[in-house]
């Protein structure tokens, strides 16, 4: 059984791993179910790209992420060998190019806001400074939702499913865009509130033999 690992499955509480309080706990006990079930029963999978992020979030010197690491594998994609079906990619452009024009959108909307609360004014330097910093805000936010929610953003992203169509492995992760595109890409999954149990039942079928 393999098993892919992101890193939103260890920073993200809200996933309802139930593995732990914290990225620590979490951590540990990947670890823990590692060591007790062995490689012939699950592997755990990351690419460098994700260990990569988890690493803005720790410290190399991370004695959790230590131990992580000590019994996950990292591997990169062999993306020269992987084969999909040409309806997932025009499935990808078609979304891209809806997201696109949404933040087009979302862009003339924020800049007609932004003439509209500032006509007639007459604001001194900082006012305007702070005027302008309250509109560039909010076409941030409204744009970062419509082109990146939900959808997939980074190489790593990309890595993580084409390592387990690679591997016939199963993503975990709570990032709903990796999930949905995963489906899309027909690979396996194993949803995180789930994970624990799926584990303690390998554990009660290994000690059962």
């Amino acid at each position: 059984m393999y098993l892919y690992l992101t890193q939103t499955f260890f920073f993200n509480m809200e996933g309802g791993a139930e593995l732990g309080k914290n990225s620590r706990e979490v951590m540990q006990s990947i670890y823990n179910y590692s060591l007790k079930l062995g490689t012939d029963v699950v592997q755990f999978y990351m690419p460098p790209t994700i260990v990569d992020e988890v690493l803005t979030f720790l410290p190399e010197s991370d004695e959790g992420l230590k131990k992580l690491l000590s019994v996950v594998q990292v591997k990169s994609p062999a993306i020269s060998d992987i084969k999909f079906s040409a309806k997932v990619f025009y499935t990808l452009i078609k979304d891209i190019r809806e997201r696109s024009y949404r933040g087009l959108t979302i862009a003339e909307e924020e800049l007609v806001n932004a003439v509209k609360g500032m006509s007639g004014k007459t604001l001194g330097h900082i006012e305007q400074q702070k005027e302008v910093g309250t509109h560039i805000t909010k076409l941030r936010e409204r744009y970062r939702n419509a082109t990146r929610t939900k959808f997939l953003d980074s190489v790593a992203d990309l890595d993580l499913i084409v390592l387990a169509q690679e591997l016939d492995a199963s993503v975990v992760s709570s990032d709903e865009g990796i999930m949905i595109w995963s489906r899309i890409f027909g690979v396996k999954e194993a949803k995180p509130q789930f994970l624990k149990d799926q584990l303690e039942a390998l554990l009660h079928r290994a000690s059962a033999k």
